[in-house]
């Protein structure tokens, strides 16, 4: 099976109460994949903002994913080809830099649950990894 790439919902369901929905997104992370600086920053913003952590705790939550996740750059072609997908598709700009970036690291499903759950982009599967969790 192609290394997924992860949208910043999944990784912010590893701060969750939600215990299903906390499993879920561990077990998916926990297999590897690929991930944007975009998710990273969107991730820290979200865990300072929301959560509250203290940036150790938000370090002692990254540095694994950075370790078994592949990080893919912003770039300006990320940018362009996101600004063309979002005309294209309909979908709100920081949709489509995900949908670039996951279609930049080659992956073949985007696990994500602002997406509608097997929607494609030019050979990209949109996965909702916690469709099935109650």
């Amino acid at each position: 099976m192609a290394e997924p790439f992860f949208d910043t919902n999944v990784l912010v369901y590893l701060l969750s109460n939600d215990a299903a929905r906390a499993d879920a997104a561990e077990a998916e992370l926990a297999e590897g994949g690929h991930l944007s600086v975009q998710v990273l920053n969107e991730f820290t913003s979200v865990a300072r903002k929301k959560a509250r952590l203290a940036w150790s705790d938000i370090d002692e939550v990254l540095e694994p994913l950075r370790s078994i996740c592949t990080v893919h750059p912003l770039t300006l072609d990320t940018h362009d080809r996101a600004r063309k997908l979002a005309e294209r598709h309909r979908l709100g700009f920081w949709d489509a830099l995900i949908v670039a970036s996951a279609l930049e690291a080659r992956c073949t499903v985007l696990l994500t649950e602002d997406l509608q759950h097997g929607q494609r982009f030019e050979g990209l599967a949109v996965r909702n990894p916690f469709r099935s969790v109650g």
